[in-house]
């Protein structure tokens, strides 16, 4: 109430705030139903629905960009004076905790002119991997493989490290990690789990997404580390499952054995 009345006394009148209020509840609902519009577009695209989900953040600053636009219009129309008095009022509000608010912004304009990734990509953020379900204003939402969201504040930008697994492109690469005994037929295992990786429902392979198996020695074992590319990255997790299952049950068939210690997958690309 007392916001309102500072406001009243620059000369701004309640009818005037009114319909800020209102420019900025029907923004706010635009921006809801044009988000919810444009993911249902996406879905329906497989193949652009990365491209599709990032006008989602874009059409958000624009909605916002023009409802600031009309809030902003009768304070330009204020006396030297008032002005003066309103850009106190503001440094106070960015002084008592707008401050983060206008870096995460800030923030998220760079994302959108730059973008270093998109909704629906999988990225790493200063150590929180998932897929990136929003970008707005203030902060990035981040979906982890175990269904956490996490948000991760659009200021982090500038001075986290961000890594992008797929880049914008609905494949991506996944590695598949196996370990075998130090005696085993490497050779034997390497073609079952390459067998395993390109049979698999979920792979994707052509001349610019190739496959590769590479074979590393560890102390007491030797690791097989398949790498190849899923045409959705959705089925990163499905991928890694199929070929994890169906290379164990032919080691197993062909007495091909494997160390006491878990298999691991590794979530490097």
């Amino acid at each position: 109430m007392i916001a309102l009345q500072v406001l009243v006394d620059l000369g701004l009148d309640r009818e005037t705030l009114v319909g800020i209020a209102g420019v900025l509840v029907a923004a706010y609902l635009a921006s809801r139903v044009v988000g919810y519009a444009l993911v249902a577009v996406a879905e329906r695209s497989p193949r652009r629905r990365i491209s599709i989900k990032m006008l989602v953040p874009i059409t958000r600053f624009l909605i916002y960009g023009a409802a600031a636009f009309l809030v902003l219009g009768p304070l330009l129309r204020l006396s030297s004076a008032q002005l003066l008095a309103a850009s106190g009022l503001l440094g106070a509000a960015l002084g008592f905790g707008l401050k983060d608010l206008l870096a995460g912004m800030i923030g998220g304009l760079v994302l959108i002119t730059e973008r270093p990734y998109q909704v629906g990509d999988k990225v790493t953020i200063d150590g929180d991997y998932g897929e990136v379900t929003d970008i707005g204003l203030r902060a990035t939402t981040l979906v982890t493989p175990d269904d956490n969201a996490v948000r991760i504040p659009n200021a982090t930008l500038f001075t986290a490290n961000v890594s992008n697994a797929n880049d914008g492109d609905p494949e991506m690469m996944v590695v598949v990690e196996l370990a075998v005994t130090a005696g085993t037929d490497v050779d034997r295992a390497s073609v079952i789990v390459e067998e395993a990786m390109v049979t698999s429902k979920y792979v994707y392979v052509d001349d610019d997404h190739p496959f590769a198996v590479l074979v590393e020695d560890e102390t007491y074992h030797r690791t097989i580390r398949g790498k190849a590319y899923v045409a959705d990255l959705r089925d990163e997790f499905a991928f890694v499952s199929d070929v994890t299952e169906r290379s164990m049950a032919a080691f197993a068939s062909e007495g091909i054995d494997m160390p006491e210690a878990p298999v691991h997958v590794s979530e490097d690309r």
